[in-house]
């Protein structure tokens, strides 16, 4: 029986794992940008200071791996079949060993949301754990002062939490429900008598472990696929390969499904114009105006970034640092973002604010996986000649403007003039141009641009 239950749980943790690495792994890459993990004591003790701060701590240091959606798959994986596990050893299952899974798959359903953190899920652990070790605790007096001295000890470092969804003052049901399952259903198998369910053969208890196992299996797992949001994971998709330069992927992606969302749109226009062919197959794709050329920046923390990454390819470099800032600083739980603090030291190296930089290179220094980065970029600071000679950035000071003009948030000609007039190797902004004219129908200013550039040759 016992390599039985083995098996099921194994086979659980193996669904998590593929559903997470194959189906949601831009969710998982969406969770880590938007925090900044840092390896530094006075970064710790601010979060564990906090009620629920441990659980807290836990959570983030676990999503910095999810950069690798593969191995947040396996993070995940392991703590939802470790929440199963201590809900089953809490209680002596018996035929109702499938009950020990309900707590795991409304953990599983409360991560589809991408505002679930996954501090939550080591709330669910730590308490566990404590009820685990509380229970084998000899009976007498001592055992009771352990018990109130742990339970004060569990509220500060898991249960008076606040920060197990990104969304504040919001109340997350699927969490609090799987909370409340991993206690409540081993207390509940306690007062349940035994006799119920009870059969004596080896084969029948099979059939009735299988059964439930199998039914709690197929009416969870139907629920998680029902309600997991594939809409928002394509377009977080389209946001990952923008992110990482990812052109030929997004260009393949885009030929194999059109977009129909702006973010999707707004990335494929910009794939298509850094291989120079945004004008000539313009409408070859599926198009939403000037919308999903240069959308309007919104006051949120995800739909400004893709945008914001066309204005940073186009070399509107004060552009694109002040969409990435108050991206960030829109982040609902008033975290700080890993992927914008790269994009703010390198938007700042390239307008020459050096100590700006460095103060962001500093805080990626603490990084586990920026580290790199900021060790490369540090020696930059200050250095003309290598910023001249590097390939990214030497080329994004040439491309930006070359005077200065009233900004304004919408897509103007005038904006998309100024880059390739100020510098004619600026071909993205020449690509740009054309397509806002298409775009807008503007015949006129079309013709005058091709006279433009017939004078310029």
């Amino acid at each position: 029986m016992k390599i039985l239950q083995g098996i099921y749980t194994l086979l659980f943790g193996v669904a998590v794992l593929l559903f997470f690495g194959l189906a949601y792994p831009h969710h998982l890459h969406y969770q880590e940008q938007y925090q900044l993990f840092l390896f530094d004591w006075n970064y710790v003790w601010e979060i564990v200071r906090l009620p629920g701060g441990v659980a807290d701590l836990l959570g983030r240091f676990c999503t910095q791996f999810f950069l690798f959606a593969w191995v947040g798959a396996l993070i995940i994986a392991l703590l939802l079949s470790l929440v199963q596990l201590l809900t089953f050893r809490l209680a002596n299952y018996g035929w109702l060993y499938g009950l020990s899974f309900v707590p795991s798959f409304l953990l599983w359903l409360f991560l589809l949301d991408e505002n679930a953190l996954l501090g939550g899920i080591w709330a669910v652990l730590l308490t566990q754990f404590s009820f685990y070790g509380l229970l084998r605790l000899p009976d007498g007096w001592v055992r009771h002062i352990l018990i109130f001295v742990a339970f004060l000890i569990l509220y500060w470092i898991a249960f008076g939490g606040s920060h197990y969804y990104r969304i504040p003052h919001t109340f997350p049901t699927l969490f609090y429900a799987a909370w409340f399952s991993a206690i409540v259903i081993p207390l509940v198998i306690y007062v349940i008598p035994k006799s119920w369910g009870q059969v004596h053969k080896p084969r029948q208890q099979h059939i009735l472990h299988s059964s439930l196992f199998m039914l709690t299996f197929i009416v969870f797992g139907t629920l998680v696929w029902k309600n997991a949001n594939f809409k928002a994971e394509k377009v977080m998709q389209y946001d990952f390969m923008a992110c990482h330069q990812q052109w030929n992927r997004i260009l393949a992606t885009v030929n194999a499904e059109k977009p129909n969302n702006q973010i999707g749109v707004t990335v494929q226009n910009l794939a298509l114009a850094m291989h120079g062919m945004l004008a000539e197959h313009l409408f070859d794709y599926n198009q939403n105006g000037i919308a999903g050329l240069l959308p309007d920046v919104q006051s949120d923390a995800t739909s400004p970034i893709p945008t914001a990454e066309a204005f940073y390819q186009l070399g509107m470099i004060y552009v694109a640092q002040r969409t990435v800032f108050e991206a960030q600083e829109a982040i609902l739980d008033f975290q700080k973002s890993a992927r914008c603090y790269k994009r703010l030291a390198q938007t700042n190296l390239i307008i020459g604010s050096y100590e700006v930089a460095r103060k962001y290179l500093m805080a990626l220094q603490k990084t586990l996986f920026y580290r790199d980065f900021a060790n490369e970029t540090l020696p930059l600071l200050g250095n003309e000649e290598a910023i001249a000679k590097h390939p990214e950035y030497g080329r994004l000071r040439q491309c930006a403007y070359g005077e200065d003009f009233y900004f304004s948030d919408h897509t103007t000609p005038e904006m998309l003039e100024s880059l390739f007039f100020s510098n004619t190797d600026n071909c993205l902004a020449l690509e740009y141009l054309k397509a806002y004219y298409m775009l807008t129908g503007d015949r006129e200013g079309y013709t005058q641009l091709l006279q433009k550039l017939s004078v310029k040759n």
